[in-house]
């Protein structure tokens, strides 16, 4: 009996593998093009939100009245369900990539900004003091100590909004915005098990490589900074080629 049911579920396991497969063979072009546009969302939204969480952070750094504040707007910039958000959008930007965007950096603005914040506080005060004693001005001070050392940190917060840009930019779909989003709905409306589980296995493997590309950067910052960092061979070539 038990060999029946392992010979049923293994043959059932054969026959969906090879069902994704032939989906992935058949549509390989049109998951390339979806692909294109969900990295160009998130791509385009990185462009504006990391900078300007980074701007954000530092400010509440300096000035620590403006913390309670902006961290608490970028908290609740998280509470607000995405398509509602997307809702919201629609009348002033319209209808597509632009809401989209838009939504995408509130939300990413979080983990960068805290990340930042912390990351700015927690630098070694007597590498800050050196620079005070070398007649740096503050703005010096942050910009050639305190910065390229809280980098690590600031990093994790970015591969944190990373991956909650590349999620959620999928459900951008719903309102025309495209990439991977479009075969998911579509799936779903079409009740294509095979398209489903496929473009989410794209979406997935997208987000672990930015996430990799980034911890790879953010190990090559803390070796920079003088930090005993484990480092692989990929770190290892990175390295010799930056030197």
């Amino acid at each position: 009996m038990i060999d029946q049911i392992t010979s049923v579920v293994g043959k059932s396991i054969i026959l969906a593998l090879g069902g994704y497969f032939e989906f992935f063979t058949t549509h390989l072009g049109e998951l390339t093009r979806l692909l294109i546009e969900h990295v160009r969302i998130a791509v385009f939204t990185l462009v504006i939100a990391v900078p300007l969480g980074v701007v954000l952070g530092t400010i509440v750094s300096v000035y620590e009245r403006a913390a309670s504040p902006i961290l608490w707007a970028a908290g609740i910039m998280q509470t607000i369900p995405s398509i509602a958000f997307f809702g919201l959008l629609i009348p002033v930007f319209g209808i597509g990539t632009p809401s989209v965007v838009i939504a995408l950096v509130l939300y990413s603005q979080l983990p960068i900004v805290r990340n930042t914040y912390i990351g700015l506080t927690q630098v070694n005060q007597a590498a800050v003091e050196a620079g005070r004693g070398l007649g740096m001005s503050r703005f010096e001070r942050l910009r050639r100590v305190q910065l390229p050392m809280a980098l690590p940190v600031i990093m994790a917060g970015v591969r944190n909004a990373v991956v909650l840009v590349i999620g959620i930019a999928a459900i951008g779909a719903f309102i025309g915005a495209g990439g991977l989003g479009d075969y998911l709905f579509q799936g779903i409306r079409e009740r294509n098990v095979d398209m489903i589980v496929v473009t989410t296995i794209v979406l997935s493997a997208l987000a672990l490589a930015f996430d990799y590309g980034l911890g790879i950067s953010a190990r090559l910052l803390r070796a920079r900074n003088g930090e005993d960092v484990r480092t692989t061979r990929v770190t290892r070539l990175l390295q010799q080629v930056i030197a």
